[in-house]
């Protein structure tokens, strides 16, 4: 009989800590600014619409999870609430898109880094991150948990100080703003100088400003409470949605021309800097270097989270599982798909998950860590072959990815949303349900049309669509195999 030991998992403090700081990194200190450049003062227009999908989605998630919570979160929902293909596609999609993030959370650190000591090479302090963060991840999940939760408390802090000398600068009671408020909002080509082109780019840079909501589900599966860690979870998200993105952009704009080279470099140092404080804006940048950091080691925690669900699914190799661990890849399972009886098919999906592994052993699912920091490692050499071009590569690539997983949650949601009510408590609950969901699917189907449209978003809305293609055909063809 295999030994088991209790595991350390997450208290209630640290998944709301988690929540409140897992999308606070490049997404939103370096591609705010960003979004901002793209759209004009319009980028509010963008925010509102990413703002009401994300809260939508995130209540779908939490609903899911709250009542079920998987390691695998949305993955495991779509297997079960659209068909095995569905959990596939979507959960090894998401996989490689953080990948993807890692590279660009470690190069924006790396890149900060090198402006303090430019004698170090940017490509060495990508790997000294790679290798501490990387050792954080394989800590047992409460250890691991009260590392991010510190991390995130300093992130919070420091937004807050932002939008507090912001703030004092738009009043008046700090001396520094140049410029009338009205002036630096409409003189510069108006409300919209870029249209509705300028709004789409804007949309597809804030999408992956807003990428992490998803990591505080994967960890509920190993917190002490879930119920009641998703419930303060979902509090804290929507907070900082409304707080801090919506506050801080609304003061950037108002303080900073939109098309000010500093709206791109470095917009939060820059209004620091304009409050007369030069040591704040330093500060400031170490600020961000932790939240870089703090990001990279979250996505590295979600990322081997992802991987060791689908291959404890049968949809990946078992040796990410650990130890000789054999994942159910029969051919029953693999060919699993969701029939009439979607009660006895939830149950199935989760029981394959919970049945092998580190993780229902109570360990930290090592080999799945060291895959991501593996992969990590190939950022590091990114680096050093394409230091200045590499960011903007990765952030550009990433908003698409995102926007695919939201539809198969909020159809996960809408086609488990009856299972669970008569089966499970929901302590939290999708208001409008169904309604809020298809209206949040029409907002998804608008942003794919204009990211269609915009000639600098077609790209990635091209490629990632492509290797939504590909993964789906890497299922049917394993599944092929399977059979026979």
């Amino acid at each position: 009989m295999t030994e088991t030991r209790k595991p350390r998992r997450f208290k209630t403090r640290h998944l709301s800590m988690i929540a409140l700081g897992s999308a606070i990194g490049a997404g939103f200190f370096l591609g705010t600014g960003q979004a901002i450049a793209s759209a004009g003062p319009a980028v509010l227009v963008s925010y509102l619409i990413a703002a009401l999908i994300a809260i939508t989605v995130m209540y779908s998630l939490a609903e899911l999870s709250a009542a079920l919570p998987s390691t695998g979160s949305f993955s495991t929902y779509a297997e079960a609430g659209i068909g095995r293909w569905a959990g596939f596609t979507v959960g090894w999609m998401y996989w490689f898109m953080l990948i993807m993030v890692l590279g660009m959370e470690i190069t924006g650190a790396a890149q900060i880094f090198v402006q303090w000591f430019p004698a170090v090479p940017q490509w060495v302090v990508a790997l000294v991150i790679v290798v501490v963060l990387g050792g954080v991840n394989l800590l047992a999940a409460g250890d691991f948990g009260e590392v991010e939760a510190w991390l995130a408390g300093i992130k919070v802090a420091a937004i807050i100080m932002f939008l507090l000398i912001g703030v004092g600068l738009l009043i008046g009671f700090i001396p520094g703003k140049t410029a009338p408020v009205m002036e630096t909002v409409l003189g510069n080509g108006g409300f919209a100088p870029l249209g509705m082109a300028g709004i789409a780019t804007g949309l597809l840079a804030i999408i992956t400003s807003f990428g992490g909501i998803e990591i505080v589900t994967i960890a509920a599966a190993e917190a002490e409470d879930p119920q009641r860690a998703m419930s303060k979870a979902i509090r804290s998200v929507l907070w900082r949605i409304l707080v801090f993105y919506v506050g801080s952009v609304i003061l950037l704009i108002c303080l900073l021309p939109w098309n000010s080279p500093d709206m791109v470099l470095n917009p939060f140092a820059t209004v620091l800097n304009m409050a007369g404080i030069p040591a704040v804006g330093r500060i400031m940048e170490i600020i961000v270097f932790v939240a870089l950091v703090s990001a990279f080691s979250a996505n590295v925690y979600s990322s081997s989270r992802m991987a060791y669900s689908l291959c404890a699914r049968g949809m990946g190799s078992p040796w990410l599982l650990g130890g000789s661990a054999t994942a159910s890849d029969s051919p029953d399972a693999l060919a699993h798909v969701v029939t009439g009886d979607s009660k006895r098919d939830l149950e199935a999906v989760m029981a394959e998950e919970t049945a092998v592994g580190d993780i229902a052993r109570g360990r930290t699912p090592r080999r799945a860590v060291s895959l991501s920091v593996i992969l990590a490692l190939v950022s590091v050499g990114l680096n050093w072959w394409l230091p200045e071009a590499i960011l903007g590569i990765l952030i550009n690539a990433i908003g698409m990815v995102l926007l695919i997983a939201w539809v198969f949650i909020i159809i996960s949601q809408i086609r488990l949303r009856p299972l669970l009510r008569e089966n499970h408590d929901l302590p939290i609950r999708m208001p409008g349900w169904p309604w809020t969901g298809y209206l949040a699917l029409a907002g998804l189907a608008v942003m794919g049309v204009l990211m269609a449209l915009s000639p600098s978003a077609r790209p990635q809305l091209i490629s990632m669509l492509g290797l939504m293609l590909i993964i789906m055909g890497i299922y049917w063809i394993r599944e092929k195999l399977a059979r026979r």
